[in-house]
This record gives structure tokens, sequence and C-alpha cells, in this order.
């Protein structure tokens, strides 16, 4: 970055009332994306007694919303290089308001895996979606910690879901029993999400197209107006030339555009992007936001200490989130990954200790004695704290923002498959190897992936902290154009 660059980009004026407001309306997505992941926590038990399914058929149940999560998440970045950042935002909540009601008039297994596999779409296309139309609206100065704002939102919803079903199971007395309206509680839990959803719709009605978009695609005088409305006119007219320089204007970014124009292969910068967005999930998470009631239940909890539990987990992922976003912008990226790897694999390796060393009763149920079960939800909500204070939130805005303007789109759509691909895998195989090799031994693999994560972000993780998107544009151009001429 030239000297003149960095005075222009600590000089930069913003509206930080209109940045923060554009930015919490894309984050409302991430409010859903999390709701939707939560909510499933508190219904595991009863869909299974419902629905009459064994071990293999409740983790699909729970699952399902991930294959669609993989479909929603690849598309939601190619069409939203074809069609706009906020039309596709605006298709991804009417399709959550779809999912939640169809998933609570579910009367089998098949009806609620396709209204879970339709709710996915939405899921996976928020979560690309946000990062995407936050990174290109933010100043640089600030982009980490308004980005940051897509995981904040995520773990909120998280909590809301939490919340919810924890007081609607407080009313009826089980997520099985019948609360309102000749309805089980588990169906309430699905429709409480309507609420949000239908709020998402309307106020995206009053935010402008992503002006980086708008450039791509040859309407420059609209980028022009979107940066003016968030700026001032002479810097606005600056970022519309420094954006042209990053793009191919009037022509769409597209798929192919992650392939090298230098030397024909996939840039190297989106497989750095799909290690990040599976090494998040294989230290298992979701894990304990999808299965959090099943797990402590099978550590001896009852169904209502689990609950609460997992509001304990949501009220402490919410806290550390606020840590990550005092400090994404000042610290960097790259140090938060790289204390988080090592915080989260200790913690694992914690509970793996204390669930491996635990006995069984006369009906074969996981016992902790003594104080350990109170220590393994010490460490339980210690992993939660490293994670939310590290991976949860700067993935997202690592992958919104390391990429190039022409192939951001792309990229992320790669990466969503990638993320939420082994965010199925994980979720998936969770209630096998509980079977089968007791929490013990899954948490103690979850725990090797920390220390892997931490070396991979060491050797291959640049920092992005306070860059324009436009001078790591054009920095990874030039080292892919040297590297292919050497």
């Amino acid at each position: 970055m030239s000297d003149q660059q960095q005075v222009s980009q600590e000089n930069e004026s913003y509206s930080l009332p209109r940045v923060i407001f554009l930015s919490f309306v894309a984050a409302i997505g991430g409010f859903l994306f999390g709701f939707d992941s939560g909510v499933i926590n508190g219904t595991v038990d009863a869909l299974q007694i419902a629905f009459d399914s064994d071990a293999t058929g409740t983790g699909f149940n729970v699952a399902s919303v991930l294959l669609g999560c993989v479909v929603g998440a690849f598309f939601a970045g190619t069409l939203a290089d074809r069609f706009g950042r906020k039309p596709m935002m605006l298709v991804a909540g009417v399709v959550f308001i779809i999912s939640a009601w169809g998933s609570g008039i579910s009367q089998g297994s098949l009806e609620f895996v396709i209204y879970r596999l339709i709710g996915g779409l939405a899921v996976g296309a928020a979560s690309i979606l946000a990062p995407l139309y936050i990174s290109e609206i933010a100043p640089a100065k600030i982009r980490g910690r308004l980005a940051t704002l897509q995981q904040l939102m995520i773990v909120i919803g998280l909590f809301m879901a939490f919340m919810s079903n924890y007081s609607l199971v407080g009313i009826s007395g089980g997520a099985e029993e019948e609360l309102w309206m000749g309805f089980q509680t588990w169906s309430w839990m699905f429709w409480v999400e309507i609420l949000p959803a239908a709020i998402f719709v309307i106020v995206l009605l009053f935010v402008p197209e992503s002006p980086r978009y708008l450039v791509a695609s040859n309407q420059s005088e609209k980028a022009l107006k979107v940066l003016t409305s968030i700026g001032n006119a002479t810097q606005a007219a600056a970022k519309v030339e420094d954006i042209k320089s990053t793009v191919r204007e009037g022509s769409r970014p597209k798929l192919s555009d992650i392939i090298s124009k230098y030397t024909g292969k996939i840039h190297p910068l989106v497989w750095i992007g799909i290690g990040i967005a599976v090494l998040q999930q294989l230290t298992g998470i979701n894990v304990i936001f999808y299965y959090g009631a099943t797990l402590w239940q099978a550590a001896g909890f009852t169904e209502a200490d689990a609950l609460l539990t997992n509001v304990i987990g949501g009220s402490v992922n919410i806290f550390f989130t606020f840590v990550a976003i005092v400090l994404i912008d000042k610290v960097g990226r790259k140090p938060l990954l790289l204390v988080g790897s090592i915080g989260q694999a200790v913690m694992l390796a914690v509970m793996a200790y204390l669930f491996g060393t635990g006995t069984l009763d006369a009906a074969n149920n996981l016992v902790l004695e003594g104080n350990n079960g109170t220590y393994a939800l010490i460490a339980a909500n210690a992993y939660i704290a490293f994670f939310a204070a590290s991976w949860g939130p700067v993935m997202w805005v690592m992958l919104g923002e390391m990429f190039p303007n022409q192939y951001r789109g792309a990229a992320l759509a790669v990466c969503g498959i990638a993320q939420w691909g082994s965010n199925f895998a994980i979720t998936m195989t969770f209630p096998i190897m509980l079977t089968y090799l007791g929490l013990g031994v899954s948490y103690g693999v979850y725990a090797l992936f920390g220390l892997v994560a931490y070396f991979f972000v060491k050797s291959l993780v640049k920092e992005t902290k306070g860059r324009t998107l436009e001078d790591m544009s054009r920095e990874q151009d030039e080292e892919e154009r040297k590297h292919a001429t050497q």
C-alpha cells in the first residue's frame, strides 16, 4: 500500500450510523441462520418419538438442513453475482418463512426433511450473503467489526432459539407435550422463527445494492450514489474508480473466475479459504449447538437442566463474540485464529478425558463421578468462549474480505459448499460416534483437529486487518502473475 493510499484510507470519511444500519440489516440473515441452527437442539428427542426414528434417522432429521445449506451456499454466491446481493437476501428471507411453517406442521420424517432441506437453502444463502454484502459496503478501518456483526447475530439467534425452546418447554412440560391449539411444543419451537424472518424481508426493502456488485455489472452511477450515501461525493467517485481497477467492468463475475488466468488452475487463495471453512467445523462446535441437550442428558443432566446449559452456553457465546468485535480490528484476524485453535484443542482434550473416564449405570447411561459433570460443563463453556472470540466470527470475516473483487462471490460459493458439507458430515456422524465410540473418543478427534487448525493458520493464512478490498485484490493478482512467470 502506498503512502498516499494509506493516508486516504486513514482519512476516509463515512456515515457510521448509515453503515451500521446497512450491516445490521444484512446480519439479520445471520440471526435467522443461528436461530434455525439452534432450534433443532431442543426438538431432537421429541422428533425421534414423533417420527419413530432410530439413531441414524434422528441424525438425518437433524443434519438434513445442512444438505440444503450446501446447495444454498453455492447458488447464493453464484446467483448473487448474477442478480445482485439484495434480491438474493430477499429470496432467502421468504424461504426461511416457508421452512419454519412447514417444519412445524410435518407429520413424518420425509415431510420434515423436505422442509428442513428448504430451510437449509435459506441458511446456506444467509451464511454467504451477509458477510459478502457487509464486506463490500464497510470502510476498511472498521470492516472487521462490522463483518463480525454476522457472527454476533448468529450467536444471538442461537441464544434466542435456546431461550425460546427452554421457555416453551417450561410452559408445556416437554418438547413432545401438547402446547397450544392442539400442536406439540416442538412445532411451536419452529414457528417462532416466522416473526424475525418476516422482519428481515421488510427491512431489506430499505437497503441499497452492494456498490462493488453495481460496478462489476456496469452500473457505476448507481454505485456512486450508494457510496455517496455512505461517505462523501469526492471519496465516493475515487472509490468507484478504485473498484473499476480490480474488476472487469461490464463483465459480471462468474464461477469460472476462481480459475487463475495465469496458471489455468484454481487460485491458491481459494484452497486456503476452503481450509479455513472446513477446519471451523472439524473442531466440533456444532455438535455442542445441535446436540447440546442430548449430550448433557447423556452426561446425567435432566432435560430441563440440559436445556438450561444451552442457555448458559449461548450467553457465553454472545459475550465472547463481543470480545472478538473489540479485538478484531486491533490485534488482527490471524492472532485470534491462532489463540482460538490452541484454546479449543485444550478444552476439547479436557472434555475427552472427563467423558472418557465416566462410568455406565445399570441402564447403560453415562455417569460422571463427583464434580466431573461440573468440570465438563466449565470446559465446554470455555471451549465456546475460545470459539466465539476467534473461529466463530473470524472465519466469516476472512471469507468475506480475503478474496479479490472479481471472484469474491464465486469463491464464497465454493467455500460455502466446503463449510456446510463438513458441517453435515460432523452432524451426521456424531450420533453414530456417540453410540459406538463414546463421548471421550469423539471429543479427542475434535481436539486433534484443533491442533491441525493452528498449524494451518500459522503456515498459510495472511493478515487482512485494515487493508482495503481493492489493495488486496491487486496484491493477489500481482503475486499470481509473478509465480506464473517464474
